[in-house]
């Protein structure tokens, strides 16, 4: 029986007095892309957190590939594309530089960059069309070419687990189509990709299946029964639903 490429069981998180989540259940296998919808505040980027083992739940477990998180991103099988508002645009790295990341853990404490880290690097750079503007400041890209830019750090690490919070917030219609033919192309090549999203509307072109959040798992299943009204408002509400 094949391990599970992402496995959440019973996980319950307080920050102080809110309760963030509550008993989430989530299965993913491999060469899945799989949704996560949900109002602001469900507990999306908690969850992305607990996955990464930056969050300790108070009760249940996270395990990637059968490995706890922490022993999964020390091998680099966990990549992560944030949210523009975490990261500071202002730092002093070219998108080559931030790339480049991606492969630290494979370096050792010098971190010096060999033959083999240049060429993922480059790689992954033609993966997601910006080679050419490798050497610009990452403050200074578009927020579609930032969030590519974040992609290809996961593509130069050799991920085979992908988080994306929002990645299609605020871009452009070319980054949202590169995004989302790559995203495509890495589960069919084996990888799992968790991606939280607003845009509904492109969610079944997407994503194979999608979960429905509000602090716990109300649904998980097919895109278009996830997304059935009836669900929607549950999450929504209904007020919300009549408007879309």
């Amino acid at each position: 029986m094949n391990t599970p490429a992402l496995e959440v069981r019973d996980v319950t998180v307080h920050y102080g007095d809110v309760l963030a989540l509550d008993r989430v259940d989530l299965t993913l296998a491999q060469g899945r892309v799989c949704g996560l919808i949900g109002m602001n505040g469900s507990g999306k980027s908690t969850l992305f957190k607990t996955v990464m083992g930056l969050v300790k739940p108070d009760r249940g477990s996270v395990l990637i590939n059968g490995r706890a998180p922490l022993e999964a991103r020390r091998a680099g099988a966990l990549g992560y594309v944030p949210q523009a508002e975490d990261v500071d645009w202002s730092f002093p790295l070219s998108v080559y530089d931030v790339v480049m990341t991606g492969r630290y853990g494979q370096m050792g404490f010098t971190r010096r960059p060999r033959r083999g880290d240049r060429a993922a690097v480059a790689a992954a750079l033609e993966r997601v069309e910006l080679a050419d503007l490798a050497d610009r400041q990452i403050g200074q890209l578009s927020g579609g070419q930032r969030k590519r830019a974040f992609v290809a750090r996961g593509l130069a690490q050799g991920a085979t687990i992908l988080l994306l919070d929002e990645p299609f917030a605020g871009v452009d219609k070319r980054s949202e189509a590169t995004i989302t033919t790559l995203l495509r192309e890495l589960a069919d090549g084996g990888a799992t990709i968790l991606v939280s999203t607003h845009d509904l509307h492109a969610l079944p072109g997407l994503a194979d299946e999608a979960v429905l959040l509000m602090h716990s798992v109300l649904e998980h299943g097919d895109p278009d029964f996830v997304l059935q009204p009836e669900n929607m408002a549950r999450a929504f509400g209904l007020d919300v639903m009549n408007r879309m």
